[in-house]
């Protein structure tokens, strides 16, 4: 059987060109970086302007188990099946952290025949949008420390400084450090720390920018410390704002690229669903949506992580409206759900099955209370039996939506036809009411308990003392009235990974909020969730190889 990097090095790519005039965009507004991949010139924004959008899909997924769900996979293969049947889809990804790609998760581009190629440049450097992002981000944090360290004329308290420089990379070490040592010259010592590049505030402004004077303006307003009086001090005030927003120019272009079958791919931005708000980028969306009559883009991790703040937030801002949502699920991620231990999913327990689809119910109703119809991709395994499989046909008859068994890994966009098919189906047959769960108005308590009691099922919200004081600090800056990012483990639905299935009788403890006042919402920081990552025992990066002909070996 053959890896996803054997499968994606013998992919017969067009160069990009060919891929950007399929869709009716001209050679003038690509800007290639080598023959496959290339940014979208802002010219094209403009021609497409006042076009028609298309449908936009969201993919979203359970709860993520060690099972595997496969959402990226279902994501690239849905479009790969949409020109199969004949629909022109374009489709809209993160782009990959190297933080997951040498820890524990692996790149983010699918696998198997449904994958984005050229994989190899993908999941590492890319089009270097991620070193633009960290390099703003710590141009930032230099000019913190560079203006006390000149006579703090603005009265900086150095343990009141709230934006941490940032690094692509999961590395434990730098989560709490101390800077400024070895005498005066070298800056004025306080405690500092990173945090991974794709949980930072300017990942964060970057996806959501609608252009660069909004990227700019959005940078300015970025928290960054309080004075020694209490008084908020924002980035416009340390100046370097318009320096920043010159290292991000390009990033700011969304990124084409294709899939193994040849069909366009946008991937730009890249924030965690854990840890940020889980979405691409608000420009490489829109763009599908105008490039394509069905726009295929993707949320992080479960529902009640990626798509919650995908509807809440990302379209919330950009005025997007979700036609369709396909809910990623496996049979084997569901016996997990159900008690059945890793090395045992291979073996039929319909019991099991059956109790562990209590986490598929709960997810296909959260997206049903933003009033937008589901299907349900079953990623299906040779190990699936036939008696497994009408759980799944009897547990989706009675939410009332249509599933499909898409066998996209294995098979590329010829697995996911009836899957494509259904897709379709659904968007003319149930028209989407959406909404998004709660009005930004609100008090941010009234948000939290609403996310928390209609997603994740807890009977309430604790604060801790840090997360009142905290709390009272924004509503005293008056950023009370917008949206709520939470900060909380994938693996379940509670803030307590080991919960699985449908947790009850629990409260989600906030143990402290930070205004991301840039990006426009606050982030509500649960359980022991950490913006900054480490490695595992065994790091993927020990696997990974390169020969001297410069062949990659063991990215996945």
């Amino acid at each position: 059987m053959l890896t996803d990097i054997e499968i994606a090095s013998s992919a017969k790519m067009l160069k990009i060109k060919d891929i950007a005039a399929a869709l009716g965009i001209a050679e003038d507004d690509i800007e290639p970086y080598g023959q496959y991949k290339a940014k979208l010139s802002e010219s094209l924004f403009e021609k497409l302007h006042g076009k028609e959008d298309g449908k936009l899909i969201l993919v979203t997924a359970i709860n993520p188990t060690p099972a595997g769900e496969g959402k990226t996979t279902v994501s690239v293969g849905l479009a790969e099946s949409m020109a199969k049947i004949g629909k022109n889809a374009v489709l809209a990804l993160r782009e990959p952290s190297l933080g997951p790609v040498f820890g524990i998760k692996g790149g983010a581009a699918g696998g198997g025949y449904a994958q984005v190629v050229p994989m190899e440049d993908i999941n590492l450097h890319f089009t270097g949008d991620m070193h633009a992002i960290t390099a703003a981000n710590n141009l930032l944090c230099a000019l913190i420390d560079n203006h006390i360290q000149q006579g703090n004329e603005l009265k900086i308290d150095q343990r009141r400084i709230l934006i941490k420089r940032c690094l692509d990379m999961n590395d434990r070490a730098l989560r709490n450090i101390v800077i400024g040592l070895g005498g005066k010259v070298n800056g004025v010592p306080r405690e500092d720390g990173f945090q991974i590049t794709v949980a930072s505030e300017v990942m964060a402004i970057l996806c959501l920018a609608s252009d660069l004077a909004d990227l700019k303006a959005r940078l300015e307003r970025i928290l960054v410390a309080y004075t020694l009086d209490g008084k908020p001090v924002y980035a416009k005030d340390l100046g370097g704002c318009g320096a920043m927003t010159a290292l991000l120019k390009d990033a700011l272009k969304p990124n084409l690229v294709q899939t193994l079958e040849n069909t366009p791919a946008i991937m730009h931005g890249g924030p965690f669903a854990n840890i940020a708000h889980g979405c691409n980028s608000v420009r490489a969306t829109k763009l599908a949506l105008k490039l394509g009559d069905y726009c295929i883009t993707e949320a992080g991790f479960g529902s009640d992580l990626g798509a919650e703040k995908f509807m809440d937030i990302k379209c919330r801002f950009a005025g997007l409206k979700p036609s369709c949502v396909v809910l990623v699920a496996t049979i084997r991620a569901l016996k997990y759900n159900g008690g059945v231990p890793k090395t045992e999913l291979k073996t039929e327990n319909v019991e099991a099955l059956r109790k562990g689809s209590i986490n598929l119910k709960t997810h296909i109703e959260n997206m049903h209370k933003f009033g937008v119809p589901v299907v349900v991709a079953i990623n299906r395994f040779e190990s699936d039996t036939d008696a497994e499989i009408a759980v799944i046909e009897e547990v989706c008859s009675e939410m009332g939506v249509e599933y499909s068994l898409a066998e996209i890994f294995a098979k590329g966009g010829e697995g996911g036809k009836d899957l494509a098919q259904k897709v379709c189906d659904t968007i003319e047959k149930k028209k989407s009411d959406f909404h998004v769960l709660y009005d930004e108005k609100l008090p941010i308590q009234e948000k939290l308990e609403i996310i928390a009691k209609e997603i994740y099922r807890a009977d309430g919200v604790i604060y801790t003392a840090q997360a009142q004081k905290a709390l009272k600090e924004i509503e005293g800056l008056g950023f009370a009235d917008i949206p709520v990012c939470v900060a909380k483990t994938q693996y379940s639905l509670s803030d307590d990974p080991a919960k699985l299935g449908k947790p009850q009788g629990f409260k989600i403890t906030v143990r402290d909020l930070k205004l991301s006042s840039g990006a426009g919402f606050v982030v509500a920081y649960t359980g022991d969730i950490m913006t900054m990552p480490g490695l595992p025992k065994l790091p993927a990066a020990n696997l990974i190889d390169c020969d001297n002909n410069g062949n990659i070996t063991g990215l996945f």
